[in-house]
């Protein structure tokens, strides 16, 4: 059967004028037309071709020795050539540009910018990009927790964290508590298995585990106050977002660091905020 939107392997049938026409081997009453400037010289009939199908400017079925940049159920960014009102079209390296429907959008597209795609048939049997790609994710990874993974982030809500597209295979979220640092739509980010929810989902985290991070954290603190003349408007009671802001860390992390440094006496805390000590 020939498959639309896949790789396959299908075999030379005929040939004439305008290029060969293949078949698979168990469906020989369909065949598909691979053009005759990609018919490899000395194809014969019985060969076998590796060939991508999809449909040409007129919609019909065609075969192209081209590799595309995404394939069916696969994700991929690819590039906005042309934006319109009915919806955008992308470069996925072949030579009819792939149609991404304006109800597939997410936000406001941006001729030369890059999106992260997935690649679905449409009701009319066409080939289109979607930028909903949470339902073509996969929560079945190969990943525990505590390993390190990478991902691009595809949407971001403010109530409940960044989603992560992990190897841009796999549905993962990191959630907004911690979520530290600016981020947005596209980003790379890499992260620590935080859990792996019953449903195979993961959950991310940006920082490493807490007596790890602990280290990085009273480093961060004591590199702040070096600059600012060995003071910072910061203590216990100081309020979440404004060490956050100052410091790109949580109230908690916040306490743990500075109890640990006023513990080894390498600062003095009060009212006011906390002050490193000079040895």
């Amino acid at each position: 059967m020939i498959e639309l939107g896949e790789v396959q392997k299908l075999e030379v049938v005929k040939f004439n004028e305008v290029g060969t026409y293949l078949s698979a081997k168990k469906d020989k009453h369909n065949s598909v037309l691979l053009p005759k400037k990609q018919v490899p010289e000395g194809l014969k009939i019985g060969d076998e071709i590796e060939v991508f199908i999809y449909r040409d400017s007129e919609d019909r079925l065609i075969a192209t020795t081209k590799k595309p940049k995404i394939k069916l159920g696969e994700l991929a960014f690819l590039s906005v050539v042309e934006v319109t009102k009915i919806g955008a079209f992308l470069d996925w390296g072949l030579e009819k540009d792939l149609f991404l429907p304006f109800k597939e959008q997410k936000g406001k597209m941006q001729k030369g910018r890059e999106y992260l795609v997935g690649l679905y048939i449409d009701k009319s049997d066409r080939l289109c990009a979607t930028m909903d790609i949470h339902k073509l994710l996969s929560s079945e990874s190969p990943y525990k927790k505590d390993d390190r993974v990478r991902g691009r982030i595809y949407g971001i809500n403010k109530d409940i964290g960044a989603f992560v597209a992990v190897d841009n295979k796999y549905q993962a979220l990191i959630p907004k508590n911690e979520l530290y640092g600016e981020y947005e739509y596209g980003d790379e980010v890499e992260a620590r298995v935080a859990k792996v929810k019953e449903d195979g989902k993961l959950d991310l985290s940006l920082r490493e585990k807490a007596h790890k991070q602990m280290d990085e954290d009273v480093k961060v603190i004591l590199d702040k106050l070096k600059l600012k003349d060995g003071f910072l408007l910061l203590n216990d009671n100081s309020d979440p977002n404004k060490i956050k802001k100052e410091l790109n860390m949580s109230k908690r992390a916040f306490k743990r660091a500075i109890g640990r440094l006023l513990k080894e006496g390498s600062i003095h805390q009060d009212e006011k905020g906390i002050k490193i000590i000079d040895r």
